[in-house]
């Protein structure tokens, strides 16, 4: 886990807010994840159907990938939502879907839950995911509040996932290698990087020894991945958020290990964004070798990009360049012909069904009493507050870049007095619009300067800057969001009561484009109470599309 532009480790980087320290192809023997420094350099590359990056515009950070047979996994930080760690699905390393999640609720404590305390910026950092051929299990792992590590295990990466164990070192942005006999090994630390070697069962710790200092000159790495090739062990390590570098030994997990650069300052794909940096490396069935990174791209967040590696002859991976940079585009990886599309990340949801689909995640865990699903989306008020960010039951959605819209259709009719419900740009500084009762009169307003401060404290409960009047049941909802990287970026907002045609409301929001919330902006769903529960509003529609 990184932070934007800043050459320092996450624990350092939170510790003001949270009071907390912070070339030659090499077959691969085994599976993809039993497999990964020389600097980035150049290399032709002979002209075939090619992909862009970023591969997907949406916020995915601290990836962490593996294949299994023909089919491509990936994992992502989700901090403070619910359910946490999406599992991504691809066949060809381009085109993703969300499958599900690995970490069901985060039930690590009643902040997470919104309450008598929050968990803004907590929750599920930097983590792995792994595959364990022997008993057809993924396997996910990642610590929790500095305090100790979680696992969790299926057999299909859409779930059902449940949790394995609890293990009482705390193991920061972990690695998890399934060795080529069978034995469970975790990379992790930073700045001070260390090798755990858990018990047959992976249910606790047999040993841990230190294996490696980042040399002063070099600064902080983290962001550890683990991986055997050929009989070499490699801990893939990325420095915030500008670096790339690699360990590599010959003589087992536990060292010793030299380390090499494997890329640094190096221009990335998305203009005004960030250096691509930890991720992981991963081999197609061909014996191609590709590293997914992410890009810091703020407002949006963190974006996933793909550039392939091809390794010297002495063992150390190179990130192949177009133009001294990471290439916009690339040849798209030579794979068998997937055997379906995957979902789409974008379009049209309208709640069907008896679950919420995977790509919608709660800020918090939810009061499950107070959602349901079938013919739209029921939200009943479920937290009394004039505070958006204490609320209860706000669900979110990625937003998709380089811009995108947000529509929702809301019925409104069971609303009481009291009652905010509606459409928000959400993050550390926030703006909605949405619809307010009050005194049995009904209001469709625009609020902006909902603000936290950096130990994520509410500073502003927001500030209505326009209104109108509205009759009937129902009303359409939109937002708008530029988050190209580089500047602060608009939102908009507008509404429609007849259905097509629709009325700006208020004035751009301006999205702030501050890393260190770590997590993007996110449309958001929310139903709270003012004066008292009992309310409800349904939503039957939502679409999100790109122009």
């Amino acid at each position: 886990m990184s932070c934007s532009r800043q050459y320092v480790g996450r624990r350092r980087a939170l510790a003001a807010g949270t009071g907390l320290v912070t070339g030659a192809f090499l077959p691969l023997a085994g599976a993809s994840r039993t497999a990964a420094a020389a600097p980035a350099r150049e290399s032709p590359l002979a002209a075939a159907p090619a992909y862009t990056n970023p591969v997907i515009w949406q916020d995915f950070a601290d990836i962490d990938v593996i294949r299994v047979g023909a089919t491509y996994y990936a994992s992502a930080s989700t901090m403070h939502y619910s359910p946490g760690a999406p599992v991504l699905r691809s066949y060809d390393l381009v085109n993703w879907e969300i499958a599900g999640h690995s970490v069901p609720t985060l039930d690590f404590g009643a902040k997470y839950d919104l309450n008598g305390g929050r968990g803004y910026v907590r929750g599920i950092w930097a983590s792995s995911l792994a595959y364990r051929p022997s008993n057809r299990t993924f396997y996910w792992l990642g610590q929790i509040d500095f305090a100790r590590t979680y696992v969790y295990t299926a057999t299909a990466a859409e779930g059902p996932w449940s949790r394995l164990t609890t293990i009482s070192t705390p193991y920061y942005d972990a690695g998890l290698l399934v060795d080529s006999d069978d034995t469970l090994y975790v990379a992790y630390g930073n700045t001070t990087i260390s090798v755990a070697q858990l018990s047959r069962d992976g249910r606790s710790q047999v040993r841990t020894q230190q294996v490696f200092t980042t040399p002063s000159s070099v600064g902080t790495l983290e962001g550890a991945r683990f991986y055997k090739i050929n009989g070499q062990y490699y801990i893939f390590l990325t420095r915030p958020a500008n670096g790339q570098y690699i360990l590599k030994s010959s003589s087992g997990p536990f060292g010793p290990y030299t380390m090499r650069q494997v890329l640094l300052d190096l221009r990335g794909p998305i203009p005004g964004g960030g250096v691509p940096h930890q991720g992981g490396l991963v081999q197609t069935q061909n014996g191609a070798w590709y590293y997914l990174a992410f890009v810091d791209a703020y407002p949006g967040g963190r974006m996933p990009a793909l550039a392939p590696v091809t390794w010297t002859p002495d063992g150390w991976p190179v990130v192949q360049l177009v133009n001294g940079a990471w290439g916009t585009s690339y040849p798209s990886p030579a794979v068998p012909t997937p055997p379906r599309q995957v979902t789409p990340m974008i379009g049209v949801d309208t709640f069907d069904g008896t679950t919420l689909k995977p790509r919608w995640e709660w800020n918090h865990n939810p009061d499950n009493t107070k959602w349901s699903v079938g013919s739209g989306l029921t939200l009943r008020t479920a937290t009394v507050t004039n505070d958006l960010y204490w609320a209860r039951n706000t669900l979110t959605h990625r937003i998709q870049g380089p811009a995108s819209t947000a529509t929702v259709d809301l019925d409104i009719s069971a609303m009481r007095d009291g009652d905010r419900a509606g459409l928000a740009l959400l993050r550390d500084s926030s703006a909605w619009i949405g619809v307010k009762r009050d005194g049995g009169a009904t209001r469709v307003v625009m609020v902006d300067g909902l603000t936290m401060d950096s130990n994520w404290n509410t500073t502003g409960t927001g500030t209505e800057v326009a209104s109108a009047p509205v009759s009937g049941g129902r009303i359409r909802l939109r937002a708008s969001a530029d988050i190209r990287p580089g500047a602060p970026r608009p939102g908009t907002f507008s509404y429609s009561t007849g259905g097509t045609a629709f009325t700006r409301l208020g004035p751009a929001f301006s999205m702030g484009n501050d890393w260190r919330f770590f997590m993007g902006y996110r449309f958001a769903l929310f139903n709270h109470a003012t004066q008292a529960l009992g309310g409800a509003v349904r939503v039957t529609r939502f679409e999100l599309s790109t122009p």
